[in-house]
């Protein structure tokens, strides 16, 4: 019992550190507004355009064994590890969007597939819009892996119990300024990218490399968290 009381407060300083430190990619911030949609979000209804060059492979690098740093036992990570997958399924099963699946080769592929046009409900518009502010200019796999960082936080116990919770959370994500995202341009390639990948992560339609990840951020920042990293996909590096 001390053991896992001992992880709690461990991951409770590494939260208190991430809150002192952005986890996201200031590139958004240009042209951005203080104003917020809070009616829901219509999406362009125009097809799908191209969003990765074909044949080109996200660069994801693994972290080697040498290069992790946790004060945490390995049996406390497994076990939350377990429960936060099964925690995952159950919050995308309360989220309802019409995912087409249907016998894609490549994410790439499996992006074109989905329908970006209707209204969103609200859980969905927080996750396209975290994808869309975090990493709208990166690789597919790379955009997922923000997603499913969302997804993981909304199953753990350590964050808000909902999607929208974890992205409204206080200081965790720099694009939220005085409680409001800021205004999305909904006719763009880059917001159905992000629609399509909320579909995609909610629905398990694609795995990502960094499943299980809980935090972020940008690789040109050294925030010096003492967790577990998993990979570091085009701009971030993720951890457990």
């Amino acid at each position: 019992m001390s053991r896992i009381f001992k992880a709690a407060s461990v991951f409770s300083l590494a939260i208190s550190t991430a809150a002192a430190l952005s986890v996201t990619d200031v590139s958004f911030a240009l042209g951005a507004t203080e104003d917020t949609p809070e009616a829901d979000i219509i999406v362009d209804p125009s097809l799908l355009e191209q969003s990765d060059d074909a044949g080109v492979q996200s660069p994801v690098v693994f972290g080697e064994q040498k290069e992790v740093i946790s004060q945490i036992s390995q049996d406390v990570i497994d076990a939350d590890r377990l429960a936060n997958e099964k925690a995952v399924e159950e919050v995308a099963a309360g989220i309802s969007s019409d995912f087409n699946g249907g016998g894609a080769s490549s994410l790439r592929q499996l992006v074109q597939q989905q329908s970006t046009s209707g209204t969103l409900n609200t859980q969905m518009q927080c996750l396209a819009g975290t994808v869309y502010f975090e990493s709208k200019g990166e690789s597919l796999a790379g955009q997922l892996a923000v997603a499913r960082v969302v997804m993981a936080r909304a199953a753990s116990p350590r964050f808000p119990n909902s999607i929208c919770g974890v992205v409204y959370q206080r200081r965790q994500f720099s694009f939220i300024r005085g409680g409001k995202m800021p205004r999305i341009n909904t006719g763009g390639r880059h917001w159905r990218n992000a629609v399509a990948i909320a579909k995609i992560a909610t629905n398990d339609g694609w795995k990502s490399p960094v499943e299980g990840a809980l935090f972020f951020h940008a690789r040109y920042v050294s925030p010096g968290w003492r967790l577990k990293r998993m990979a570091t996909i085009d701009n971030h590096i993720f951890y457990r």
